[in-house]
């Protein structure tokens, strides 16, 4: 490389001493993503970002610095994360069944300091959560979790006026607000993505309507992943709860042209083996990429001509044009695909800063207990 070519925004100067397969997080890049956000929706206070993409303290931390103070998160240990960083307020969204009630109620009780939340979508499970807080004398904020067309968990909005009544109706529960994930809706066409938003918002804005009219009373909605929130910026009564937009992921760049977010985590990985003319060996396996989709499930910045054909548990192997431009020991910097359950596979980020890694930070809440 000449003295005059610049060298490229991902290159780590110091990565020789980074092993590989690993997970290297641009700390300036994550601020500009949220800087991107917040230009999107420029009030905090409906700004309720999802922490199961970064899973990591620090990144919260970032946001936390921000002036963002509302998070949701998905497990029990990244309620705890957050809560260890005094964070004001934090939506589990998850209906918590069994033993998840006792650690959530734990939590409450070990981190006063921190409203917390969860979701519920039925009356079996809402009387259940009743009664334990009831048995520890406190009163926990329900969320009431819509079915709008993600179809994995849920209750109709029009089948849930009867549900909205029985929590009203419990001395331990406190109807806090709606929420309604629209996961399915990834048009890459902003204009159909919104008709498509706006179409399954419809049942939530009847709900809303009827509980206010019905209490006389205001209730947070919480709506929007990185695809659809930019729609649901343009709502004065809904937060949103975009994740994977503070890192960003091949299928997120482009499926979604209109978005502005960038590149802020890759995973390295060396070349281990030359197989033949065209066919060059990794050690980026599945235990060090989401495997949830078929190949290619990670594309190549400083590689791009490099296909992936076949994967296992600790290999990739490519097929190029010519290996003659590779050697073993090369290093490649890759997108996932799908950067959310690729963060969950590393215990730790290595982080750059002007080109350097300068530091770690530890994946946290990738393990399902920290302390409760």
């Amino acid at each position: 490389m000449s003295n005059n070519q610049p060298v490229s925004w991902y290159i780590v100067s110091n990565i020789n001493s980074i092993d590989s397969p690993a997970l290297v997080v641009y700390e300036e890049r994550v601020k500009q993503n949220i800087r991107f956000l917040q230009n999107i929706v420029t009030d905090n206070a409906r700004l309720r970002p999802h922490v199961k993409t970064n899973k990591m303290a620090e990144v919260c931390q970032l946001l936390m610095d921000a002036g963002i103070s509302k998070f949701k998160c998905a497990t029990i240990a990244e309620a705890e994360m957050l809560a260890m960083l005094n964070a004001k307020d934090v939506l589990l969204a998850y209906q918590p069944v069994g033993p998840k009630v006792s650690r959530l109620i734990n939590l409450i009780k070990a981190y006063p300091a921190t409203q917390f939340a969860c979701l519920t979508d039925n009356e079996q499970s809402a009387g259940f959560l009743n009664e334990m807080a009831a048995a520890h004398q406190i009163v926990l904020p329900v969320f009431i979790d819509l079915n709008i067309g993600m179809n994995r968990t849920g209750i109709k909005p029009g089948d849930a006026k009867a549900l909205a009544d029985h929590i009203l109706s419990l001395s331990n529960l406190k109807l806090a607000g709606l929420h309604a994930y629209d996961g399915h809706i990834r048009d890459a066409d902003i204009n159909t993505r919104k008709q498509n938003v706006d179409k399954s918002f419809a049942g939530v804005a009847e709900l809303y309507t009827y509980l206010t009219g019905k209490t006389g009373k205001d209730y947070t909605i919480v709506a929007g992943g990185t695809p659809t929130f930019p729609v649901h910026a343009a709502r004065k009564n809904v937060e949103c709860s975009p994740g994977t937009f503070v890192f960003t992921d091949w299928g997120y760049k482009h499926g979604l042209p209109d978005e502005p977010f960038e590149y802020a985590a890759l995973v390295i990985t060396r070349v281990i083996s030359i197989v033949d003319n065209q066919t060059i060996c990794t050690d980026l396996g599945h235990k060090s990429v989401a495997a949830e989709n078929p190949l290619p499930r990670v594309h190549f910045l400083n590689a791009p001509e490099a296909q992936p054909v076949g994967q296992s548990e600790e290999h990739l192997v490519l097929k190029v044009a010519d290996t003659a431009q590779y050697k073993v020991g090369d290093i490649l910097y890759g997108i996932p695909v799908h950067i959310c359950p690729t963060v969950a596979l590393y215990e730790k980020a290595f982080i750059v800063n002007k080109g350097i890694v300068d530091k770690e930070w530890k994946v946290v809440a990738r393990n399902r207990y920290v302390n409760f």
